[in-house]
């Protein structure tokens, strides 16, 4: 697992006391998008298709801050559209560190050398880099040549001047379980923390509908991919249960208040990938008014292949706490590769 000890503490520390206080709906990670500008035209990307007028909107950093202290999540993920855009993002960075919460800035790193003067290094702030594969892959990803190459140079000096890194990627179609494992066995050389990795989210705005798999597809894809892992060094930064669902041996609905989303709009209804809910104007409203019976696989037909650690990984969190015995054998024995696919 790719977490420090650390951030497992306080997360799991903020997790009992919730239960401790009898609340069944609370966060775990706050969605972060300060704007949905970008400096890249991703083919797989629902954020960049909105019109001009909304892409030119940015939250403040006292709006940023409210919403982390609104909140309450433990960690937050800064994302966008390209966060680094942000004029503010120095000190949006700054606000939430002071706040003792963890910081994912999810970055494409095109802009990342010339503003890392911006950050420090800190227990609490780990850059996110966006790769989804080897060049080709990649850059064929982003829409842009050379975008890998600018990625990789900026993790290395990154490392270098001490950053926690970490690597986010997501999996489309025609993607080969071997190439990916090279892949991986890749970036662990970098010296990154871990791996964060799920099938791409069929976003309506994409551009490229023929990208995304289909659930079937995608489990069968990550369980040959699980299954490449033994004898390697691979740390992901998720749970063991969320790889065990990815892998098909457990079945899961999402819980979506796990990784609640504030953004230009307000606070995104359902989730992180979908608004058909429209949006509140507190997290208290979207906590309390959304009706949450009326999204999820089996539930609407936009959720129906949807597997993405948005919405899983707080499922699984609460499975591993439920049943932790379960979890420990799975860190002994590893997870099952064979056999039935669960859907």
């Amino acid at each position: 697992m790719g977490v420090p000890i650390i951030q497992q503490y306080h997360v799991i520390r903020y997790i009992l006391e919730q239960k401790k206080n009898g609340k069944e709906r609370y966060p775990l990670v706050l969605m972060l998008e300060p704007l949905f500008k970008c400096n890249l035209r991703c083919a797989g990307c629902g954020k960049i298709a909105h019109p001009k007028h909304i892409l030119e909107k940015y939250m403040s950093k006292e709006e940023c801050w409210e919403a982390v202290e609104e909140c309450g999540a433990p960690v937050v993920s800064v994302a966008g559209g390209e966060p680094l855009l942000h004029e503010e993002i120095k000190e949006i960075v700054e606000g939430i560190i002071a706040r003792k919460r963890f910081v994912y800035l999810c970055t494409n790193a095109i802009l990342l050398k010339q503003k890392l003067h911006l950050f420090k290094p800190s227990p609490f702030f780990t850059f996110s880099i966006h790769l989804d594969g080897y060049e080709e892959q990649h850059d064929r990803s982003v829409s842009k040549k050379g975008a890998f190459k600018i990625a990789i140079d900026a993790i290395k000096t990154a490392r270098r001047l001490g950053f926690r890194i970490t690597i986010n990627c997501t999996i489309y179609n025609g993607v080969f379980p071997e190439k990916m494992a090279d892949f991986l066995d890749f970036v662990m050389g970098l010296g990154v923390e871990g791996v964060t990795i799920a099938p791409g989210f069929n976003y309506e705005r994409a551009r490229e509908k023929d990208l995304f798999l289909q659930k079937k597809e995608s489990k069968r894809l990550f369980r040959e991919l699980l299954k490449l892992s033994k004898g390697r060094n691979w740390r992901f930064n998720h749970t063991i249960f969320y790889l065990d669902f990815l892998a098909g041996n457990r079945v899961y609905t999402c819980t979506p208040w796990g990784n609640p989303t504030r953004n230009v709009l307000g606070w995104q209804r359902p989730c992180y990938l979908l608004d058909e809910g429209g949006y509140a104007t507190s997290f208290k409203e979207l906590i309390e008014d959304t009706d949450w019976e009326k999204w999820g696989p089996g539930k609407n037909p936009k959720c129906d292949n949807c597997l993405l650690h948005s919405g899983f990984e707080a499922t699984a969190v609460n499975d591993m706490i439920a049943h932790p015995f379960d979890a420990l054998r799975r860190y002994i024995f590893g997870i099952r590769t064979d056999g039935p696919i669960l859907l």
